[in-house]
């Protein structure tokens, strides 16, 4: 396998200019969510679909990611990687005018296919301009726009949304998107082309089976999941996708993806540990704010603010495991990272109503500084040993693996925290009772005395709705708790993987780079 790479000079400028383009694309995963409800007013839509304006991203993104490798190939990648940047802003300002539903999400659909490309663009670049030695401290720079954007993200909307108006979300992308298409212009290199056959039966197995699969995950909470005939039907749809994909590609002679790039088992088992990171990544930040704004009538600025600790442990963990990983078994610095991800999921299984904003700020820097241990090593091992002509194809299955993960991971545990605040408020609410010692001790108290002076201003009605708001409260607490519970042993499962990781060996000047056991 061949350790060359490709010399470039302006080696700063280029990698700015990747990243910039790298945190604008991942930025929008979450940027546009606050700003839903005054999008609705303006665009003249339900509760129900103004959720297609995220629907149509996720599904448009994830149907097109694969296709990054191919086109990058035969098209020429820095000429993709262009015209991918060139047609985000594009899109991002056609979404700020956007003037109905319907052409919002056309917009956002031409958004998502646009911005598919440029994660795993960049990722390869990255690797390709750097020499093998130096792929860790490439990898971290890269990781830390991945992972730090989806963290920013809800703060900026929300700012920009309380500030200006929902638009700004998307006009926010064209000056920081001009400035990293010049950049990219003007120093990426120009790579190789390789004349490839298009695999279309291949392609529309693997897109079927992930945009059915991404509606599935989308749409399960709206429509109660398997009680509804679409989501079966959907789920069908994908498995009948993927099977037929994989069925294909064993057997065709030029297919979509090469399986042999599988059998490459850092790769494989990076594709699984970073979908186990999707999960933790994606799935917490789902919770935090929902409960932040809800159960401790934080603002959205100081939540933002609350969970920043999170995207700064991150960022210098990241930094750090960049150098790290030259003088330590990165195997064993991604299991120390997944020990810190579970540790501060621990301490978040004893958050409670009353409590200050300390317990959510050390969590917050714990996750950080765990998940910033695990993305660095993950990202350089996953890629030391596979042949550099499956970059492109690897890089863009890298990233939609993860993001996969985070979509299930957030379907998840929104199922979970429904269904379980219902189960856990009737339970609570069955055990109400003026003759429970204990309840008799809360009514005596301040609490009781202010409910008894509600009752007499306002009936008795509005002493049982105090009450249902109390059990409520208690019930959702209570449920996310179980839900960072269940992320926690999600997190220790993935700690076996670490053994299926395989050091690469450093080598000797001019020599082939070898795994060791």
């Amino acid at each position: 396998m061949s350790t060359g790479h490709t010399e470039v000079k302006h080696h700063g400028l280029i990698t700015a200019s990747l990243m910039l383009a790298t945190i604008m694309q991942v930025l929008d995963t979450t940027i546009a969510n606050v700003a839903l409800p005054a999008m609705r007013a303006d665009l003249g839509a339900s509760s129900d679909t103004i959720n297609w304006v995220l629907t149509s991203y996720i599904v448009a993104a994830a149907i097109a990611t694969p296709l990054s490798g191919w086109f990058s190939e035969r098209f020429g990648r820095k000429e993709v990687f262009i015209a991918s940047v060139a047609g985000f802003v594009l899109t991002s300002m056609f979404c700020g005018i956007a003037w109905s539903l319907e052409s919002m999400v056309f917009f956002r659909m031409a958004q998502g296919v646009f911005g598919a490309a440029i994660v795993p663009l960049s990722q390869t670049f990255l690797l390709d301009i750097n020499p093998r030695e130096k792929h860790g401290q490439a990898m971290a720079i890269w990781g830390a726009g991945i992972m730090v954007g989806p963290i920013i993200g809800p703060t900026l909307g929300g700012y920009l949304t309380d500030t200006f108006n929902w638009r700004w979300v998307f006009y926010i992308n064209v000056p920081l998107g001009a400035i990293a298409l010049m950049g990219c212009a003007a120093y990426l290199p120009n790579m190789a082309r390789r004349i490839r056959r298009f695999d279309f039966i291949g392609f529309a197995a693997l897109a079927i089976g992930v945009g059915a699969l991404q509606l599935l995950l989308d749409r399960g909470g709206e429509v109660d999941w398997f009680n509804s005939a679409e989501i079966w039907i959907e789920l069908a749809i994908s498995l009948s996708g993927f099977w037929v994909f994989v069925i294909w590609i064993m057997g065709t002679e030029h297919p979509f993806l090469d399986p042999r790039m599988f059998l490459d088992r850092n790769f494989s088992t990076g594709l699984v540990f970073i979908f186990v990171v999707g999960i933790i990544l994606l799935a917490s930040l789902a919770l935090l704010p929902p409960m932040l704004s809800g159960l401790f009538s934080y603002p959205i600025v100081t939540t933002g603010l609350v969970m920043a600790p999170r995207g700064v442990g991150t960022m210098i963990m990241m930094m750090a495991a960049g150098k790290l990983i030259r003088v330590i078994d990165p195997r064993k610095i991604v299991v120390t990272g997944l020990l810190l991800a579970a540790w501060s999921l621990y301490i978040m299984t004893g958050f409670g109503p009353e409590m200050n904003a300390t317990p959510i700020v050390v969590s917050g820097f714990i996750q950080g500084l765990g998940l910033g241990l695990v993305f660095v090593p993950l990202s350089t091992v996953a890629f030391a040993t596979i042949e550099p002509q499956y970059r492109g194809d690897a890089t863009a299955l890298f990233s939609l693996v993860r993001n996969i993960g985070s979509s299930i991971g957030i379907s998840v545990v929104t199922l979970l925290l429904t269904r379980n605040t219902q189960i856990n408020h009737t339970e609570l609410a069955t055990n109400i009772s003026m003759l429970d010692p204990q309840f008799s001790a809360l009514m005596s108290g301040q609490f009781g005395a202010l409910l008894k002076s509600m009752t007499l201003t306002y009936g008795e009605s509005a002493f049982w709705t105090v009450i249902n708001q109390s059990v409520t409260a208690q019930a959702m607490m209570i449920s996310y708790i179980d839900d960072f519970k269940a992320l926690m042993w999600v997190t220790l499962a993935a700690v076996p993987l670490a053994l299926l990781l395989r050091k690469p060996s450093a080598p000797a000047p001019g020599a082939l780079p070898v795994a060791a056991d």
